[in-house]
């Protein structure tokens, strides 16, 4: 069983490095934008040929939120036109494709968590190519898994915790938003629950369960909050302060409220989602 991973040296694809130890009945692949270059059609099928995976994780990704407003063309070129590359050499080669979106695909202005089947409506270019992304997979490759998760953190790559941590290294105060609600992912338990769903899809058939599915911890917080817990489980005294969002203008306009509802993946894989203050801990 061969497992190919694109973006091997981003958070993801460094996090599911950490746990292939896990899974030693299946052959990963894993690559990096040298190495397999999304946006190159030619190139994905040359890969593709060269080791004929039955499954792909597509773990690339233009995730910088602000400078996608000034990048839009480069942010398309990956998150669209890589996407739908995929898509392509998965039907050619018959490779389910398991690709990773975001909880930017909305607005933010709902009060209870978002199901799968609620209404996206993106406001920033990173958003709104996420989302593109999304619907490219949808329109040329039936067999996916769209997997969409929230504030991804680990020791890997740049993330939200690393630059708490630097900072707080850096200075003796912090200003932190508070009016942005969310939940906290460990990249390692993304990685664990993608391949939970490849474990499953091997020993079931899954012809009715392909589609869009939400994964992120369980509960929720401000980024004020998970700066707090991040201090408090690293012991660092600092002194940090909440602040509304209008305080920190940024150029893409952040959802207000992104908790994702996690009913559907837990009853069709079976998948136990860890609290966000106990993956954090445990990480």
């Amino acid at each position: 069983m061969v497992v190919l991973v694109t973006g091997a040296n981003g958070q993801l694809g460094q996090a599911i490095q950490s746990v292939v130890g896990n899974y030693p009945s299946i052959d990963f692949v894993f690559c990096s934008s040298v190495e397999l270059n999304i946006t190159d059609k030619s190139n994905c099928e040359t890969i593709f040929e060269k080791h004929k995976p039955q499954f792909c994780i597509n773990a690339a990704a233009y995730t910088a939120v602000d400078k996608a407003e000034s990048e839009s063309e480069k942010a398309y070129a990956i998150n669209v036109t890589g996407a739908q590359n995929l898509a392509f050499v998965c039907k050619a080669h018959n490779t389910v494709l398991l690709h990773v979106s975001t909880d930017f695909v909305f607005d933010g202005l709902a009060t209870q968590p978002y199901s799968e089947g609620a209404v996206p409506n993106p406001t920033g270019v990173y958003g709104i190519t996420k989302l593109q992304g999304e619907q490219a997979i949808q329109n040329t490759w039936e067999k996916h898994f769209i997997i969409r998760t929230s504030w991804v953190y680990s020791q890997f790559a740049n993330n939200f915790m690393k630059t708490m941590l630097r900072l707080a290294s850096e200075r003796d105060s912090l200003s932190v938003v508070s009016d942005q609600i969310g939940t906290p992912t460990n990249a390692v338990d993304l990685a664990e629950c993608l391949l939970t769903i490849i474990s499953f899809d091997i020993r079931h058939s899954t012809f009715d369960r392909y589609g869009i599915y939400n994964f992120s911890n369980e509960g929720q917080c401000s980024w004020y909050d998970f700066a707090k817990e991040i201090f408090k489980v690293n012991n660092i005294s600092i002194n940090l302060q909440a602040i509304p969002t209008s305080a920190y203008p940024t150029p893409a306009k952040r959802p207000v409220y992104s908790v994702l509802d996690k009913s559907k993946i837990k009853k069709e894989f079976g998948i136990e989602v860890k609290d966000w203050e106990v993956s954090l801990k445990n990480y």
